[in-house]
């Protein structure tokens, strides 16, 4: 037989394209079309109806940047459609090939019933089936014309992501509005092609089955009548039976399809317009689900939930509706679908939590999984968090775009830093926005690591982030695919189905430890550092305003704690820790709304401790630690003096003068408090750091020094830092000034002073104060840099075989070396307050207050000892996707600790994140509680969210071993419970004399529900 293959290939794709395509809707008539342009931001649906409309036509431009324009359509349906399947097909003018992020709309009934939404691929509205002639229809269009940022393919920067910068020049034209009768055998004809000729040419040139659908369909499109697609539709379909029922291999690896939109809460536009995206593919997915009884759909962030529920109550009835048949499945337990590196561990709990609560409360449905595809990497303390708040399994997709190394399994057991594992599954299908094309399908089963051991994926599809989430198209093709020889088989099921089978199927799966590390979009430690402070000094203040308000409701006669205003601000915030905000890759609006949110929270947040506070009583002027640690430190009165104090965990002293071990000295450039010695050079770094506890220099080389790189990475600027980054920069050595500016018995500072670069200044304090070996450098910085990084380097002369990277309730170790790919695509990770080096006996960290990427390396000298170098990335100049991004000032703290074990690197971790608070308070109360023993620390203290008064205690052990200790209380103890992060409890405490005895493993979580007596 001659080799036809190419002429088959190239005349089913014509035909496909250009004639059977074209005919799906057979007939057609416009809408009557008016609009009306919003003023400002988008209005209710009863504004919008009663506003005042003007005569539209086709081909007319429409849509500001950030616009909404409504649309009034009228028709009616002809007589001779009766009987027919009519749908409205509307075509706002949609460009590009990304299905999100551009022109979308949601069509209305005339009473504000939402229908469904319109989207690039997903373009209809059903009115009838069958049509009855003569219908009216009547919709208003809410039509959003929200700008394609990255239209340019990161060629160039734009004003489009700020509407304060955006223009107000029309971005789209309106192509067509019609009322049209689809075709159903033409439609499913399209789809019978469509999955066969995409299977044959994804199959092996020397595969029969790939001929046999070739030839196939070479033979039915003999049966096409070019005059007469639809009357010769049936025939053809008839001709491509036999090619679509032979059944699938009996080895066919099984693809669970799971719908699904991943809809940004925030991206490449702003938390206002999520909102609308929601409702709209939501209504979308309600809509899908009348017509397939077999579609489920998976949806995390309950907060998009709690959005519908409050702006688009029917479409909030009708997802009531969907969960009740099982075909709407919450998934995750999130409040949003946050980053996987940078918010506390508090943090992740509270995400469950109010995740959680969230889906039981209104569902009645307690979710079992955690759902984050998108986040850029994963931090070791998930499977433990994840597990305390009773989910069983874990997914996630993003590893999948490893710049170096390939993940080597797909489905396996997590296991986190304590030694929790979770069952985990990582889809090769590489995308969660699946529509079950060939390409896919092949793809799938070509990258599944486990073949041999398992024999299933999942697959989560629909079109995200705007392009209105599954389609009636992919379940059709899901139907195809269900048992195709040739193909993976496709069974659409719920994702904790999905998991059930494949843990039976697969219990001895294969085990990775330690975090799920990203090697792409290493810059989001770094980029939009407001943002970053914001929600570094959010968690704190959180943590404080809890202590303090659980301290006043416990011996304040008269206090109520804050239940509402706790639960609005952690919502908030949480909301703020999604995987495109905190991590700084959205586009300006999003961040300047961002800042002015923390500030908003701040405020809020530092009224609720000052009335905490003052609600013990005014009087003497006391000093309150949040800490979980007791502190001796210089504080600060009121009028800015220093007073060194002592101060218990979690309690409060008298602002009262006591001893120091030893005053500080300062002669010249050198501070001296007895514990350490600190010289600065004339070019402001630091030429000596002596440890006069140990009798060692620290520094093998100057310290503090700030290097400015060039930082222009291949493709996502404000995700990326790519290693090349290393191989240019300026070592900023001109000084302005340097000058001692606080010389006392308690303090020694000296400020450094330089300008640089584009108009940028930086001045930093450096301090030394009485009683601690802990060296601040207080930054300020007005930063004009593009397409730059700031680094502050600590070259220290330890071998360290390892740096200790503080993350969510622990601390992770990471290799100096680079001996593997893996080791060396380390070249930027993620911490939290602290960073520690050490050798046997000897050990440096470096602490922060609001930075979180950092570098660490080695080399040997020439002298034979090795230096290890951290250096904090402390700022960056991204111009994609904001072009303004961290332009301005900053403020910021980061700190040397020398002598340092990681107990001393946790506590300093924790004090310079919780500066000691100054206020007037009569009462001394006992500290709500106190932890004794090694490593057992405290991360929460807070009354029970039933507002049932039980006084619950989160802690952890922070050193990474066993411990063993007690747990005090400041008031009368009843009795104890260990519970689930949800409060629920798991098991009765173990008390003796009015404490709880604690015994911990290395990095393990309790939580402590303690009942007053």
């Amino acid at each position: 037989m001659h080799d036809e293959s190419r002429r088959i290939e190239e005349r089913v794709q014509r035909l496909h394209d250009q004639r059977i395509k074209n005919a799906v809707y057979a007939a057609t008539v416009p809408f009557e079309v008016e609009a009306w342009q919003a003023p400002g931001e988008p209005v209710p649906f009863e504004e919008a109806a009663a506003a005042s409309y003007e005569p539209f036509a086709m081909g007319t431009p429409w849509g500001p940047p950030w616009g909404t324009t409504w649309f009034r359509m009228r028709g009616r349906v002809p007589d001779e459609w009766a009987g027919k399947r009519v749908e409205a097909v509307i075509d706002l003018g949609f460009v590009g090939d990304w299905p999100g992020n551009q022109a979308e709309a949601l069509v209305h009934l005339t009473d504000g019933t939402p229908l469904k939404a319109v989207n690039p691929l997903n373009q209809y509205v059903a009115i009838a089936h069958p049509a009855q002639g003569g219908e009216s229809v009547d919709y208003l269009v809410e039509a959003a014309s929200n700008p394609d940022i990255l239209a340019d393919n990161f060629s160039k920067t734009t004003p489009l992501g700020d509407k304060l910068t955006a223009g107000d020049k029309p971005l789209y034209t309106f192509r067509a509005a019609d009322i049209a009768v689809l075709d159903e055998e033409v439609w499913h004809l399209d789809l019978d092609v469509q999955v066969l000729r995409e299977l044959m040419l994804e199959l092996g040139e020397h595969d029969p089955r790939r001929h046999e659908i070739a030839h196939a369909l070479d033979r039915a499109m003999d049966l096409l009548d070019l005059d007469d697609v639809s009357g010769s539709a049936a025939a053809v379909r008839e001709a491509l039976k036999p090619v679509l029922s032979k059944p699938a291999h009996a080895s066919a690896h099984t693809i669970s399809g799971v719908g699904h939109a991943h809809i940004d809460s925030a991206w490449l536009w702003p938390i206002r317009e999520t909102k609308r995206k929601t409702s709209r593919t939501f209504s979308n997915v309600t809509s899908l689900a009348d017509e397939y009884d077999d579609f489920i759909f998976a949806c995390s962030q309950a907060q998009q939930y709690e959005w519908v529920r409050d702006n688009y109550p029917k479409v909030w009835a009708r997802i009531q509706e969907s969960v009740k048949n099982g075909q709407w499945a919450p998934v995750g337990g999130m409040w949003v679908e946050s980053d996987g590196n940078l918010p506390g561990g508090e943090a992740v709990a509270r995400q469950f939590v109010h995740g959680k609560r969230f889906f039981m409360d209104h569902f009645g449905i307690e979710t079992k999984g955690v759902w984050l595809p998108d986040s850029f990497g994963y931090n070791a303390a998930y499977p433990q968090i994840a597990k305390l708040a009773g989910n069983e399994w874990f997914l996630t997709q993003k590893i999948s775009w490893n710049q170096t190394n390939r993940f080597p399994h797909h489905t396996f057991w997590w296991e986190g830093i304590d030694g929790t594992r979770i069952f985990t599954h990582f889809p090769p299908v590489d995308t969660y926005n699946a529509r079950f094309s060939g390409e896919e399908m092949s793809r799938a089963v070509r990258n599944y690591s486990e073949k041999g051991g398992a024999s299933r994926s999942l697959a989560p599809f629909g079109w995200g982030d705007g392009g209105g989430g599954p389609t009636r198209e992919i379940m059709e093709r899901a139907r195809r695919l269900a048992d195709l020889e040739g193909s993976a088989k496709v069974v659409v099921e719920h994702p904790d189905e999905f998991f059930a089978k494949a843990r039976e199927e697969y219990p001895d799966a294969p085990v990775w430890v330690g975090e799920l590390y990203l090697e792409l979009h290493r810059a989001t430690y770094t980029s939009q550092a407001r943002t970053k402070q914001g929600n570094r000094r959010s968690e704190h203040l959180l943590r404080e305003a809890e202590l303090w308000a659980t301290t006043a409701a416990l011996h304040a006669p008269g206090y109520s704690y804050p239940h509402e205003k706790l639960d609005r601000l952690w919502k908030t915030v949480l909301l703020h820790q999604f995987h495109d905000i905190l991590p700084g890759s959205s586009i300006a609006w999003v961040h300047r709304e961002a800042e002015a949110e923390y500030a908003r929270v701040a405020q809020e947040l530092h009224a609720l401790t000052a009335e905490a506070v003052a609600a013990l009583g005014g009087g003497d002027t006391r000093v309150f630690n949040t800490s979980p640690y007791d502190r001796a430190e210089v504080a600060r009165a009121a009028d800015g003096s220093p007073v060194y104090v002592q101060v218990p965990a979690s309690g409060s002293a008298p602002l009262a003068d006591t001893a120091p071990p030893q005053p500080v000295t300062v002669d010249g450039r050198v501070l001296d408090n007895g514990l350490v010695r600190v010289e600065v050079a004339e070019d402001g770094t630091l030429s000596s750091v002596r440890d006069l506890r140990a009798g060692r220099e620290v520094l093998a080389e100057p310290g503090n020094l700030l290097r400015l790189h060039t930082d222009l990475p291949n493709y996502w600027d404000a995700w990326d830092i790519d290693k090349h980054y290393k191989n240019r920069y300026t070592d900023l050595l001109d000084v302005s000034s340097v000058t001692v500016v606080e010389q006392d018995p308690l303090i020694g500072a000296i400020r450094v002073e330089r300008a640089f670069g584009k108009g940028s200044t930086i001045t930093q304090t450096i301090t030394v104060r009485a009683g601690s070996p802990r060296i601040d450098f207080e930054t300020d910085i007005d930063w004009h840099e593009a397409e730059k990084i700031l680094k502050a380097a600590f070259p220290v002369d330890i071998r360290a075989p390892h740096s200790s990277a503080e993350i969510q309730f622990g601390h992770i170790q990471r290799p100096t070396h680079t001996n593997t790919t893996w080791e060396a695509a380390r070249f930027e990770v993620s911490g939290h307050r602290w960073v520690h080096l050490a050798e046997p006996g000897y050990g440096v960290a470096v602490i922060n207050d609001s930075t979180y990427g950092h570098d660490v390396s080695r080399t040997v000298r020439e002298d034979g000892g090795t230096t290890t170098t951290v250096r904090l990335s402390l700022v960056r100049a991204p111009r994609i996707p904001d072009p303004e991004a961290d332009q301005g000032r900053h403020r910021f703290t980061y700190a040397l600790l020398p002598g340092a074990t990681i107990e001393d690197a946790v506590a300093e971790g924790y004090a310079l994140n919780l500066p000691l608070r100054v206020a007037e308070a009569a009462g001394a109360p006992e500290p709500v509680v106190s932890a004794e023993g090694e490593g057992v620390t405290v991360e929460a203290v807070k009354l029970a969210d039933d507002a049932s008064g039980d006084v619950v205690v989160r802690l952890y052990e922070s050193r990474g071993g066993r411990a063993t200790g007690t747990l005090r209380t400041g008031f009368p103890l009843a009795g104890a419970q260990i519970t689930d992060l949800l409060e629920r409890p798991l098991q009765d405490a173990e008390v003796a004399d009015g404490a709880v005895a604690v015994t911990l493993r290395p990095f393990q979580i309790l939580t402590l529900r303690l009942r007053r007596g």
